[in-house]
């Protein structure tokens, strides 16, 4: 299913292609010993999972050097594919549930990523600063809000002002009422699976959180 990657990725260098080949069968044996993607969901790993963490960097090409917070990771969803994509980039996986962080230690380490740090941790209780947060649908924007307010450096070094970078589905108007300045991109117009018919990206920037 590495073709699935390539077709919108294409210009992977060989180490990202073994990376991005070996890591659905990676999240099939740990998610044997620990479930973190639903049974129905995992033979659909590829489009549903790695592909949509992905949507990520169609929005945002994190610049070489930059910082990136994931909060909520699961098993390492968003993080882990945006790590493979950008080796150059800091990722800063958290979850709550040890068990979680346990799978996100074995797919990075069974990968070789040196970019990225798992942890047993609230994003609450984070101290560093960051370029950026991504997270996948952990919780309504207001209450994530209030997660990752003060946690972001004041120098941007990307193409967007630093901020969140949210994949979330289905009819967000009640939701970002309190977010007037919330752009959103619609992942149907990067990929063309029917999955993400209703799935977006959401960019808030720093101020506006």
């Amino acid at each position: 299913m590495v073709e699935l990657i390539l077709k919108y990725f294409p210009t992977l260098t060989e180490t990202q292609i073994d990376q991005f080949s070996r890591v659905g069968d990676l999240y099939k044996e740990w998610n044997d010993q620990i479930n973190v993607v639903s049974r129905k969901d995992i033979d659909e790993i590829y489009v549903n999972h790695i592909l949509h963490s992905l949507a990520i960097a169609k929005v945002m090409e994190f610049a070489d050097g930059s910082h990136v917070l994931d909060v909520g990771t699961g098993g390492g969803l968003p993080g882990i594919p945006l790590a493979i994509l950008f080796p150059n980039v800091q990722f800063h996986l958290v979850d709550s549930i040890g068990k979680k962080i346990k799978v996100v230690q074995g797919v990075a380490d069974g990968l070789g990523l040196t970019n990225v740090k798992a942890e047993q941790k609230r994003a609450e209780e984070l101290k560093d600063k960051y370029d950026f947060v991504v997270s996948r649908a952990v919780t309504a924007m207001p209450r994530f809000a209030e997660w990752i307010r003060g946690k972001f450096k004041k120098e941007a070094i990307n193409p967007f002002p630093n901020g969140l970078l949210y994949l979330k589905g289905g009819d967000l108007t009640e939701e970002l009422a309190d977010f007037p300045n919330a752009v959103l991109f619609d992942i149907q117009n990067f990929f063309e699976e029917d999955f993400f018919e209703t799935k977006k990206v959401v960019y808030l920037e720093k101020k506006d959180i």
